[in-house]
């Protein structure tokens, strides 16, 4: 039995290229450098004494700077290239995020975050690019899952040693989580080989006229709009039902902590054996209507009466999980399938973008929601939009055959 586990993972390992390997490393790496974004706020009321307003401007500041970034990160992506775009967006973002630590006048620290994250989520077009064009074949969604592993580690430990270096400095904060994205843009200099994709030539933009633009694409268009609704749902499990555990199910944070972590220890253990399963058996679609669901029935448990808020929890968290390793790769091998080498970087922008407009408005129409009319009506708000976002991704799969 242990034989065929462990023989499981090497299989849903095996087969990934090189470069896709290089790739998920410098991924983790990058999530590693985002060990000072969840202390921001913090940053801002705790140690500059500024009023909880000017923090609340800042995370706006740096939703506003992601959406630009990954716009301009994915069309710089087919001009220069996803290797350029990796390296310079790593290594300008550390550099800003080092003299972010020295700064202290509020407008220049707006004027540098949206820097900060300009460059941070011009990083993540470029990626995508480079795993879709890496991946050996009949690999594409697994070298994704593996992506996603990197970006789960990489973030689950930035943010716990940025935890421990913000309770000693937090302008040290800064310069580590700066200076580990500089390590990240060094890195793909030296590990990737030459590009496949080199630079446009003059003769290759004029022909890029003729090439479909993800904007015109109305199939793909209507496939980002699901997705914003799908990614609303998904932030509100880690912003608002935290909250919800603790006021109305009163859960304590140590519990908190390890029944929300175990999403990404469920995710590293999994995901990959899973995928490597089931990968080219049914199309994308038939796999993200059947996470979608599942995400669905994790907010369904939230409104189960007389249950063990604990066991519920945990209950919670495993089916969201499955949800989201069932949906979530295949929405990337979705997103890069409908793309070609000059387009590639505005599909992946694209996507990008639908994550970044949810994150920027689903906490706090979430909170809202949840202040005015309740968490269970809150709760049966997320269900009937998953349910929506499940019937149209059927649609779309019926669309596309």
């Amino acid at each position: 039995m242990i034989q065929k586990l462990i023989s499981s993972y090497k299989e849903s390992f095996s087969g990934l290229s090189r470069e896709t390997w290089v790739l998920s490393i410098v991924m983790f790496i990058n999530r590693c450098s985002s060990m000072a974004v969840p202390f921001m706020s913090l940053y801002m009321t705790q140690y500059l004494h500024r009023p909880m307003s000017d923090a609340g401007l800042i995370i706006a500041l740096f939703g506003a700077g992601s959406l630009v970034g990954a716009t301009v990160g994915g069309k710089l992506t087919d001009v220069i290239g996803f290797g350029a775009v990796q390296i310079y967006s790593s290594i300008i973002g550390g550099l800003f995020f080092i003299l972010y630590s020295t700064i202290t006048h509020f407008e220049l620290l707006c004027l540098c975050t949206l820097l900060i994250s300009f460059f941070s989520e011009a990083f993540k077009p470029a990626n995508y690019a480079a795993i879709t064009v890496y991946a050996a074949p009949g690999t594409t969604t697994r070298s994704f899952s593996l992506n996603r592993l990197a970006n789960n580690m990489g973030f689950a430990i930035g943010s716990g040693i940025g935890g421990i270096i913000a309770s000693f400095s937090y302008p040290m904060l800064f310069i580590v989580d700066g200076g580990v994205s500089v390590l990240a843009g060094i890195a793909i200099f030296f590990l990737l080989p030459a590009m496949k994709t080199l630079p446009k030539t003059v003769a290759e933009k004029i022909k890029q006229s003729a090439v479909i633009k993800p904007w015109k694409d109305v199939l793909f268009v209507k496939f980002l709009l699901l997705n914003v609704l799908l990614t609303i749902c998904f932030f509100l499990l880690f912003r608002v039902v935290p909250l919800f555990y603790k006021e109305v199910w009163h859960i304590d944070e140590f519990w908190i902590g390890l029944i929300l972590g175990s999403n990404g220890l469920i995710i590293a253990l999994f995901e990959m054996v899973m995928i490597s399963r089931i990968e080219n058996k049914r199309s994308p679609i038939q796999y993200i209507v059947m996470g979608v669901l599942m995400i669905a029935l994790s907010y369904c448990i939230l409104l189960l009466p007389g249950i063990i808020p604990v066991v519920a929890a945990v209950l919670v968290t495993v089916t969201f999980t499955i949800g989201e390793m069932l949906a979530l790769p295949f929405i990337n091998t979705f997103v890069m399938s409908r793309t070609n080498d000059h387009n590639r970087g505005q599909y992946a922008a694209g996507y990008t973008m639908s994550w970044s407009v949810s994150q920027v408005i689903g906490p706090s129409a979430g909170f809202y929601l949840a202040e005015m009319y309740g968490y269970n009506w809150l709760w049966i708000c997320l269900i009937v939009l998953l349910l929506i976002c499940a019937w149209g991704f059927k649609l779309l799969g019926r669309n596309m055959d």
